[in-house]
């Protein structure tokens, strides 16, 4: 598996599924600034507070024209359906614990003050990518908003003066340190 992050803000993000998993998957892809379109011929009420396009129907192939990223969120058969029609489009398609009709797997994630950890089992055991997610989360730094101020910081200064790469993360390590040498 390659890990990407994706930038999808106003870009066109179609999930398939009007159900609680569908609803599980919206509130990320809101955050993220995605233009989302639900398509389901049942919508819970859950997603119909969001701030989403509701299209109250089946799923027609067509429906993923233009779309950058699915999220399938549907029974089996569907799901199946939305990865032919994905795959004519080169679009990936993030099938809900449906790894048969996935390209793309979304893991178990973490975000805090900037920092983002995300952690895949390539689809096979998404409770256990959940598990490790919450062990990260207790491992992070509860000043991490501090590290990432630190290294705004030294990235600016490094850019100034063209330090190499290969030097940044040593010195970036000595920052860090100096933050509770302070204290």
């Amino acid at each position: 598996m390659f890990p990407a992050f994706l930038n999808l803000t106003s870009r066109r993000v179609v999930v398939v599924g009007g159900g609680r998993v569908a609803a599980g998957k919206i509130d990320a892809l809101v955050a993220a600034g995605a233009d989302v379109t639900v398509i389901a011929p049942a919508i819970t009420p859950e997603i119909e507070q969001r701030t989403v396009r509701l299209v109250r129907r089946a799923f027609e192939d067509a429906d993923l024209d233009g779309a950058w990223w699915v999220v399938a969120a549907a029974p089996g058969d569907v799901n199946r359906q939305v990865l032919a029609a994905a795959e004519s489009r080169r679009v990936f398609v993030n099938a809900v614990d449906d790894p048969v009709n996935a390209t793309a797997y979304a893991g178990g994630v973490v975000r805090r003050d900037g920092v983002t950890v995300a952690i895949s089992t390539d689809g096979r055991a998404p409770a256990l990518a959940g598990l490790l997610r919450e062990a990260f989360e207790a491992w992070l730094p509860s000043d991490l908003d501090a590290w990432m101020q630190a290294s705004d910081e030294a990235r600016t200064i490094w850019r100034e003066r063209g330090v190499p790469m290969e030097d940044r993360r040593p010195q970036l390590l000595e920052t860090l340190n100096r933050l509770y040498s302070k204290k």
